[in-house]
């Protein structure tokens, strides 16, 4: 007895971007391990805050803040990192029932609506940069956190997202133009 299995879908290397994701999601693969470092990077400020704090009684006053910032910029570049590997959170129960060209139906028009999505989300992001990194006059300046260090933090984490919700409205244009296509 043989079993006919032409409607399952071919297994795809897990270790980058899918083909659908085309230029785009090759170049945010590579920039990933970027952030990977941020968060290495986070990891030993921290320890470095932990010995200074409780070994030589000499905190600084940059540590958090900076480890915040890191692993904020990690996490949402995370979002458009797993855009491109298509790892995002899916509900699997209706999808892996679909045929092939039910599932590429089904990817064109996610694709669609999560780009309409991320480019409502950029527009919300540019509202909330607009107050972050101008002055009433005009005049580019960065919100500030108010702390006694006092980095432009806050400010470049919300021009960064902006930056990033933006890429992820192109790279789901990509992917549907290219699921519509059929394009591996």
């Amino acid at each position: 007895m043989t079993e006919d299995h032409t409607d399952i879908t071919p297994p795809r290397d897990e270790g980058g971007p899918i083909p659908e994701a085309g230029w785009l999601g090759r170049a945010i693969d590579r920039v990933g391990i970027v952030f990977a470092i941020g968060i290495i990077i986070a990891m030993l400020i921290l320890i470095q805050e932990v010995v200074l704090r409780y070994f030589f009684n000499r905190p600084t006053i940059w540590a958090h803040e900076t480890t915040v910032f890191l692993s904020g910029v990690a996490f949402v570049f995370g979002g458009l990192y797993c855009t491109a590997r298509d790892s995002h959170i899916r509900v699997v129960l209706i999808y892996d029932q679909l045929g092939p060209k039910m599932r590429r139906a089904f990817d064109v028009v996610i694709s669609i609506v999560c780009g309409l999505a991320a480019a409502m989300f950029t527009w919300a992001a540019w509202i909330m940069v607009s107050r972050a990194a101008f002055t009433p006059a005009g005049d580019f300046r960065l919100e500030r956190s108010g702390s006694a260090w006092d980095p432009v933090y806050p400010g470049a984490i919300k021009v960064f997202l902006m930056l990033v919700l933006g890429i992820m409205t192109v790279q789901f244009a990509i992917l549907a133009v290219n699921y519509a296509r059929g394009r591996r």
